[in-house]
């Protein structure tokens, strides 16, 4: 019995093993049937394959990398290779006037031909790389020519980008920051217009091995509608190209992005052409105190004088020392004039008062000592004369209109006795020509009279001038 059972479990066994192996069979006749007629029994075409989706040929393989000298650039010995280029500026991130530069970060790219790197392919479909191929091959050697500091982009990767088209096109992109030199003229700073411009240029290459264009004009120059800077209004875009020569080197192509720049006016009207207009403003309330209020016009005169100052030179730390006079500095130094005379004008004013009353002190003195002489009581107007012995009757007689006085004692002339001293008391009508003649002086001794023409001369001298400067300038 148990030999019986242990024979069912082999014949099992061998039944199962022998359905595994046809099943086995059949399979491959099913694959070699198709395969035979695949090769010979049908009339399908066969695809070739296409070599820019292999994975069996490595990148140096496909473009015969190995092959080519890359260290000479294409058609070596023969004429200039043409190399395209195309900007697109993605932002202009500052304008310094201290060091007469500017910062761009553009998409620069390269187009031209290397028959070296021509590939077969059934799509015509280019291959994209990144920076590591650059290395392997030859690419136009352009710079930025008056190029302070520059770099390319580098996160999370370099910014390169290498495209190969099978008939050895070859599209080069780069995404490059760049600060480069701009020559300013400041003359109307800051109602001015400033021009930059960013040059680029082969370094080794003259014209007769590389021919440097731009791909499409104008065209060729494409900006982001979104720049704006803080003090600058972007005016104009625009290429340009010409030959510059090297005496050691030669001739080259060179490149140039052109663009215009006009400065925002209201920041600096808020920041300096008000605050120096309100300062002069000020310092023309010391027209108004008193002239005897000495602490009060002396303290507001000098506060505008430092104020002035202050702006000044504020101004002139954001800017570069250049030997010519700005606009700014015109302005600010006329107002810093005015602020200047209108201290004077009260130096003046104080001077002239100090020797008024000393003139009028004199007077009272003077006065005071006449009247205690007794000859010369209820007299308005005395005058001593001295005669001396040789006068006639006639000119005794000439004097019958004056009071005479008695003769001086002895002891007072001793030498000449022949002199006379004679009081005369000098008629209304004199008097009045002797006003009339001081007059034109009464202006520089009433100190008041000064102020008052002050009030009108400086406001319309600085209204004249603000007109004219505006004018000119705007």
């Amino acid at each position: 019995m148990p030999y019986l059972r242990q024979f069912l479990i082999l014949v099992l066994f061998l039944g199962s093993f022998g359905e595994c192996r046809s099943k086995h069979s059949t399979r491959e006749r099913r694959w070699t049937g198709a395969v035979e007629t695949q090769k010979h029994g049908t009339s399908l075409a066969k695809k070739p394959p296409d070599v820019t989706k292999s994975r069996q040929l490595k990148t140096e393989q496909l473009l015969k990398v190995d092959d080519h000298d890359f260290t000479m650039r294409p058609a070596f010995a023969g004429p200039a290779i043409p190399v395209g280029v195309d900007v697109q500026v993605e932002s202009l991130d500052s304008i310094s006037e201290v060091d007469m530069d500017f910062t761009m970060t553009l998409y620069l790219r390269h187009y031209w031909k290397d028959e070296r790197l021509s590939f077969t392919s059934t799509t015509n479909k280019s291959m994209t790389f990144d920076g590591r191929l650059v290395k392997k091959i030859w690419v136009p050697d352009v710079f930025f020519v008056h190029s302070k500091r520059s770099f390319i982009h580098d996160t999370t990767t370099e910014n390169i980008m290498l495209r190969v088209f099978p008939d050895g096109h070859i599209l080069y992109s780069l995404r490059v920051t760049v600060t480069a030199a701009c020559n300013m003229d400041f003359s109307r700073f800051p109602l001015d217009s400033q021009s930059c411009s960013l040059e680029l240029e082969s370094y080794a290459y003259t014209d007769e091995d590389l021919m440097l264009y731009w791909k499409s004009g104008d065209e060729s120059l494409s900006i982001d509608d979104k720049i704006s800077l803080s003090q600058f209004l972007i005016q104009k875009f625009h290429t340009t190209s010409r030959l510059a020569f090297y005496s050691s080197t030669g001739w080259y192509n060179r490149l140039y992005i052109n663009f215009t720049l006009r400065r925002h006016i209201f920041f600096f009207l808020l920041q300096t052409y008000f605050p120096a207009t309100l300062m002069v403003m000020l310092s023309w309330v010391s027209f108004w105190i008193d002239r005897r209020a000495v602490p009060a016009r002396v303290s507001l005169g000098i506060t505008t004088v430092l104020t002035m100052s202050t702006i000044i030179t504020g101004v002139n730390a954001s800017m570069p020392r250049v030997s010519y006079i700005k606009a700014v500095d015109i302005y600010l130094w006329v107002s810093f004039v005015f602020v200047f005379l209108s201290v004077l004008e009260y130096a003046a004013v104080n001077y002239l008062t100090t020797v008024q009353e000393r003139r009028e002190r004199k007077l009272r003195d003077r006065a005071v000592r006449e009247q205690s002489l007794p000859c010369a009581c209820g007299m308005s107007h005395t005058r001593t004369m001295m005669l001396d012995g040789t006068y006639s009757e006639a000119d005794t007689n000439s004097l019958a209109g004056y009071t005479e006085a008695p003769m001086v004692p002895e002891e007072v002339v001793p030498e000449k006795q022949e002199h006379m001293v004679v009081h005369l008391s000098m008629s209304s009508e004199s008097t009045n020509t002797k006003k009339k003649g001081i007059r034109g002086l009464r202006i520089m001794q009433n100190t008041h009279a000064i102020d008052k023409y002050s009030r009108m001369i400086f406001p319309g001298a600085y209204v004249i001038f603000n007109l004219i400067y505006w004018s000119v300038y705007c």
